[in-house]
């Protein structure tokens, strides 16, 4: 394999170890005052996929224990701030994986000062399958019945994950996705 092919298979590489790593992105109202939301319900998303109870209980709890901390308290009233929903996804991609039985070294080893003929290797290579979770939360002002805040976390996710450790990443995921809400009034 020629240098050129290295490189541009390294750089495929890279990229798809990034697609499969954590994401998160969010949006907002910019026009919204989120200093005048201190109350909270949970409702359900018509039409959105759930998660199974356990699952959904995890993520509940996680979010209630982060927006606890800004200090926007749960209810169950209609009256609430904000009406707080969301749904998960997991999906399937390819990943690829190859190694070469080269040395590895740059010119001069194999050929021409130390090296005799030409050497030979070989690229192995194979394909798994890698689970995907996504976790997107959605924020309604109920006054208004407007969305002012929506965020998206995207992880790669173990099948064979123990419950603590499910569990763990569900909540560092929240608390990741929830960083940044409320968002900082405008300046």
């Amino acid at each position: 394999m020629n240098k050129f092919a290295v490189l541009i298979f390294g750089l495929l590489v890279l990229g798809a170890t990034t697609v499969v790593a954590q994401d998160v992105r969010y949006d907002f109202d910019k026009d919204k005052d989120f200093s005048k939301y201190k109350t909270y319900k949970w409702v359900p998303i018509k039409g959105a996929d759930q998660p199974d109870e356990l699952t959904a209980k995890q993520v509940m709890a996680a979010v209630d224990t982060d927006l606890a901390t800004k200090g926007i308290t749960k209810t169950d009233s209609d009256t609430a701030d904000l009406y707080i929903g969301y749904q998960t996804a997991i999906g399937t991609e390819k990943q690829y994986t190859s190694y070469s039985s080269d040395w590895g070294y740059g010119g001069g080893w194999g050929r021409g000062w130390y090296g005799g003929g030409m050497g030979s290797s070989t690229t192995y290579g194979s394909t798994s399958t890698v689970y995907v979770g996504q976790l997107d939360v959605s924020i309604y002002d109920s006054a208004q019945k407007q969305l002012v805040w929506r965020g998206v976390a995207t992880k790669t996710l173990d099948p064979k994950a123990k419950p603590e450790k499910k569990q763990k990443n569900i909540g560092k995921a929240v608390q990741k996705l929830l960083k940044n809400f409320p968002p900082k009034p405008k300046s």
